[in-house]
């Protein structure tokens, strides 16, 4: 497979999925991937994407799991869904956010359980010096890690499942400044905490202590 930016941080993710976390919320999941890991830990997760293609083949993909519940896929934009309130113990969003209004998050943090958490792994476009700063940075490492995963794919064999994983998500150019992202966060997610990821992400961590 070649190397992903967003798969690149799915460990980074887990590693906020917090103890005793019965259900989640896989907002954007694509073909599921992300989703998979999550219920590969037991839990229990609901995955929805507005593009009915991808959901197509995360079901399909999904049917191969064996020994472990899948995710239950569903083929709905977040912003029309009436979310569970306080359902969600872990709630993701995969380069998905800035496919819809920011204020968005406000219903995902309503159906976050007491102690749950939002975790965003967000895009934005490079507005400061700073901003392209990271971004140089990230071109030779990005180049190397192409490199090194299109080496390794040639010296082992990929999985069925990882073959058959054809179909793309839709991509649209992020277009909020980390700047408006960092203020509209403070407004809507109170004690929320962000910082830049190199491969030209965002880590937004949201946790309910309500």
């Amino acid at each position: 497979m070649p190397f992903d930016h967003n798969d690149h941080y799915h460990r980074l993710l887990l590693r906020q999925v917090p103890r005793n976390c019965g259900a989640a919320l896989d907002v954007g999941c694509g073909t599921g991937r992300f989703a998979r890991r999550l219920a590969h830990l037991g839990i229990e997760v609901d995955a929805i994407d507005p593009s009915e293609e991808a959901i197509a083949e995360a079901r399909a993909l999904s049917g191969r799991m064996t020994g472990e519940q899948s995710p239950r896929f569903q083929h709905a934009d977040v912003t029309e869904v009436e979310l569970p309130k306080a359902r969600y113990g872990f709630i993701s969003c995969l380069a998905s956010i800035h496919h819809m209004p920011f204020d968005t998050v406000a219903a995902l943090r309503d159906a976050l359980a007491p102690g749950g958490v939002l975790v965003i792994l967000g895009c934005y476009p490079e507005k400061t010096w700073l901003d392209w700063a990271w971004s140089l940075a990230a071109v030779p490492v990005n180049a190397i890690a192409r490199l090194t995963v299109a080496v390794g794919g040639k010296l082992r064999s990929v999985s069925a499942v990882n073959r058959r994983e054809g179909v793309k998500a839709p991509v649209r150019p992020p277009a909020v400044p980390l700047a408006e992202i960092r203020r509209e966060a403070a407004v809507l997610l109170p004690g929320s905490n962000i910082r830049r990821l190199l491969f030209w992400r965002y880590l937004l961590v949201f946790r309910n202590h309500g």
